[in-house]
């Protein structure tokens, strides 16, 4: 218990620029406090007293904004940043080290009961303020869905994933240092799309004048994936 503890304190201070301190995490953190309490409130929920875990996990919602379902499962290194918005379903999987932003819900698309309902996240993943991923699906390790995404189908491992519904890029260059914070680099998939359709006109009426043709960028998706050199990611 001591070392999850710590390991908890470890965590935030290592991904969040502005703590200071161990205190301060302690004391003045409510997504730290958020998953103190689920941890607490999933044991009960193991252990059988699902109304007691469940009631505890409404305590934490009230103090910090934060709906951490006792039945979800999570890994260690888990880290919530700000925290206010967020909801974690029941059936919901995190691995190890993945962090959450604020706004962001892992929901359900079904209503099965006993059923999984909810995503899956594999390790390392990052969850950009205001993501929605909903439903049974797989985030893929070290991928990140960006600020509002709204994600409803399984994700690579390595991707980053953009818009409405989200676009899936795969990355084709090394992964930043940890943790991925880089929430600035978003690929522009539709604005890209629109240049390329504007560049096979031109290639076309080039074709026409010249007989000759440029290659249109970005290339199609594969499997509704794109390619993350098209995009610099």
């Amino acid at each position: 218990m001591f070392d999850t503890i710590k390991r908890d304190i470890k965590v935030f201070l290592e991904r969040d620029p502005a703590a200071r301190n161990a205190l301060e995490v302690i004391l003045l953190y409510p997504g730290l406090h958020a998953i103190w309490a689920y941890r607490i409130a999933h044991w009960l929920w193991e252990h059988n007293l699902k109304l007691l875990g469940r009631a505890i996990s409404q305590i934490a919602r009230f103090l910090t904004g934060v709906e951490i379902h006792p039945g979800a499962k999570i890994g260690p290194g888990f880290f919530i940043d700000h925290g206010m918005g967020i909801v974690i379903g029941e059936t919901t999987v995190i691995g190890e080290d993945c962090s959450l932003y604020h706004g962001v819900t892992l929901g359900g698309t079904r209503f099965e009961r006993g059923r999984k309902r909810h995503p899956t996240l594999r390790d390392r993943v990052v969850v950009g303020a205001g993501a929605k991923i909903l439903g049974d699906i797989v985030i893929g390790e070290d991928s990140r869905i960006g600020a509002n995404a709204v994600v409803v189908k399984n994700v690579p491992a390595n991707s980053v994933v953009v818009g409405v519904p989200g676009q899936v890029v795969k990355r084709s260059r090394p992964l930043p240092e940890r943790p991925d914070l880089e929430h600035d680099k978003l690929p522009d998939t539709i604005g890209q799309t629109v240049i390329a359709l504007m560049r096979r006109v031109e290639a076309l009426e080039e074709l026409v004048e010249n007989g000759s043709r440029l290659e249109p960028i970005p290339h199609l998706p594969v499997e509704n994936t794109w390619m993350g050199e098209d995009f610099s990611i």
